[in-house]
This record gives structure tokens, C-alpha cells and sequence, in this order.
């Protein structure tokens, strides 16, 4: 059986706002800089860039706002990510 934590047992996408800039990584749409792929706080609908991101800004807003999951807004991806525990989820 795959692991998982209370942050990530039943993540419904349907549960959790929209995406607040689908158009991109919200710091680095201010900044003017580039991504390399794309996370959404499911806390909030803050986008921001994956650490592969020079700004990596989805941890640096973990970091600042403690909120523990995240998911991959890339086409085709329906995973998701706890910062507290380290364990990849599946959005139903």
C-alpha cells in the first residue's frame, strides 16, 4: 500500500479554489522572469514555479504560508505534493 498523510487522503480538485493566475507563476508574472513548470496551492490558488524554477517560487510560498499541499497544474499531470510529510498524492 502507497503512502500517504491526512494532507493528501481523498484530494478532490473540485474541493479547492481556481488557480489565482492560470496563466502563470504569480511572482514571476510580476517579476517578468520564467518558469519551468507550474504548482497550485490548494490551500489558496496561489500558482508559483517548481523548484527546477530558478525562482522556486510553489516552496518559497509553502515556506511563508504554511499551506501543505500542492499540485502539479501542467497538462496531463493529476499529482499532487505534501510539503510536511514529503509524499506524492493523486487528484480524484
Amino acid at each position: 500500500m502507497a503512502e500517504t498523510c491526512e494532507h493528501l487522503e481523498g484530494l478532490r480538485l473540485a474541493d479547492y479554489p481556481a488557480p489565482r493566475t492560470p496563466e502563470g507563476c504569480e511572482e514571476c508574472l510580476a517579476e517578468g522572469t520564467r518558469w519551468v513548470a507550474l504548482r497550485e496551492c490548494l490551500a489558496c490558488g496561489h500558482v508559483g514555479c517548481c523548484d527546477s524554477s530558478p525562482g522556486t517560487h510553489a516552496t518559497k510560498h509553502y515556506h511563508q504560508a504554511g499551506h501543505p499541499v500542492m499540485r502539479s497544474v501542467m497538462p496531463g499531470d493529476a499529482w499532487s505534493w505534501c510539503y510536511v510529510h514529503e509524499l506524492t498524492g493523486r487528484l480524484a
